[in-house]
């Protein structure tokens, strides 16, 4: 009678396996029809939430360009003494320092508060602790993991401009490929509200629910509450020992200053001060740590040896002294990934910046193993992106303030406009590869003269010719009789 039992037992066993497989595999397959693109689009922002102290700007997330590369964008303009109120994600973040200047600070579970004030006319009871807070300027890069929290801050005096990318379909992220953003305070905007209505509606199709919807969106705005006004005021009272109206205070149920808040006075908190001399000590540090890691990486270590609670989360691109490519007639270009950045091997993402001096020409080329989105920071380039069926699926301007979707293994070309065009482009692979069509390390220069001579029914001569042309890497100075892609 064993026997039996054995066999029924492996051919459930069996049975579960295969229909786990079967799911995970129409999964991915769900996923590649997401990405059946006839054409992409240079995006503006589809949502606008105005708050006390800045702006929130958002782009659609349903939209079938984000959809095919599972991410979400969102644009945060702080004004000076502005305060974005403490929040956690459900997947991991890439942000990108725009313009402007201030600072963050990240709460990692089980880290010691490392800043504290000094003991001077204080007693040790009253000092302030917290964990540590990050200095962000123009070109940083700051890498955010799923589910910690963070705060920032304008100390300075002009907008503080921060794009964010949010790639809903890594691994971190267990909900679904909606972004979902926590508030830890505040009766905050919800940047993706609206969309996130879009798309109820699109599956319940109940005109009764959406009317209700809508009444409610009109009553409440694109407010939403923080994670604490879910709880009893008992609960919360207990958990922190304070009073009723404290609590009610923490729940902040008629606060309407959105989730940017002006702060009243400048924010005070524990901070290094910024002379010159401690400014030029970080960067020696900075330096320092840039050695001891590729050190590492020439040892076979992959640089995530740092500590949980000290791992660096914060690299520059936009200094034109770190370019990684450099060209004096057509531009630069900067990257960051998990080789100099090691929190990216966790968060399996990386992004570039570059700038293209007017009319130069960035080689076609594509991401071989990652989706990008690319995010105009300054000028205007024309660009034509290419399927696998050879169609041209974007032609047209990419100008300040859009984005541009490009997929994994799509082709792109850009040159810039007179002015000049300055991008970000955040990858979905922390170690993203780049194929290039032209240029000193392409595709072109990698083939035999006789193998271009029959692939396009070309003589020696001309194969020679058109593998040897250019001799820059990948940014190139156009003739001035064809200073412009022909429309």
């Amino acid at each position: 009678m064993a026997k039996p039992a054995v066999l029924l037992s492996l051919s459930v066993c069996l049975l579960v396996l295969f229909h786990g497989c079967s799911a995970r595999r129409t999964g991915q397959f769900q996923r590649q029809d997401e990405c059946q693109l006839n054409r992409l689009e240079a995006r503006e922002p589809d949502n606008r939430l105005q708050c006390e102290g800045g702006l929130l700007e958002s782009w659609n997330p349903n939209h079938e360009q984000f959809q095919c590369v599972g991410v979400a964008l969102v644009r945060l303009t702080i004004q000076p003494n502005g305060l974005h109120l403490p929040s956690y994600t459900n997947s991991p973040q890439l942000v990108h320092i725009v313009r402007g200047r201030g600072v963050v600070g990240t709460l990692f579970p089980g880290c010691p508060e490392t800043f504290e004030e000094s003991q001077r006319g204080t007693s040790q009871s009253s000092q302030d602790r917290h964990q540590k807070v990050h200095r962000i300027r123009e070109g940083d890069v700051l890498a955010l993991p799923a589910g910690v929290a963070y705060w920032s801050y304008n100390d300075g005096d002009q907008p503080l401009v921060v794009v964010s990318l949010f790639d809903v379909s890594n691994h971190e992220n267990q909900l679904d490929r909606f972004p979902r953003r926590f508030y830890l305070a505040g009766n905050p905007h919800q940047e993706f509200l609206k969309s996130r209505r879009q798309e109820q509606y699109g599956e319940q199709g109940s005109q009764q629910e959406r009317r209700r919807e809508e009444q409610q969106q009109q009553e409440q705005g694109s407010y939403i509450n923080n994670v604490f006004s879910g709880f009893n005021l008992q609960f919360i009272q207990e958990a922190f020992k304070v009073d009723t109206e404290t609590a009610r205070r923490i729940q902040s149920q008629k606060d309407r200053r959105g989730s940017i808040i002006r702060v009243k006075e400048k924010l005070d908190f524990v901070r290094p001060s910024t002379s010159r001399e401690e400014q030029e000590h970080e960067m020696r540090q900075e330096e320092q740590r840039q050695t001891e890691r590729q050190f590492a990486r020439e040892q076979g270590h992959n640089g995530l040896e740092e500590t949980f609670c000290t791992m660096s989360l914060r690299e520059n691109i936009g200094d034109p002294s770190r370019a990684d490519v450099f060209s004096p007639q057509a531009g630069r270009l900067s990257s960051v990934n998990s080789y100099n950045l090691p929190i990216l091997n966790w968060l399996q993402l990386s992004a570039e910046r570059g700038f293209l001096y007017s009319n130069a020409l960035y080689s076609p080329h594509w991401n071989k193993n990652a989706h990008g989105v690319i995010y105009a920071i300054r000028g205007s380039a024309r660009c034509q992106v290419v399927d696998d069926f050879g169609r041209t699926v974007f032609d047209g301007h990419l100008r300040q303030g859009q984005a541009l979707t490009v997929p994994q293994n799509f082709v792109i070309v850009k040159q810039a406009e007179n002015e000049g065009f300055e991008w970000v482009s955040f990858k979905t692979n922390d170690r993203a590869k780049v194929n290039q069509l032209a240029g000193r390390t392409s595709f072109m220069q990698a083939l035999p003269e006789d193998v271009i001579a029959n692939a396009y029914q070309i003589s020696r001569e001309q194969a020679r010719r058109l593998k040897y042309n250019r001799q820059e890497v990948s940014m190139f100075r156009t003739s001035q009789r064809r200073t412009a892609i022909a429309a």
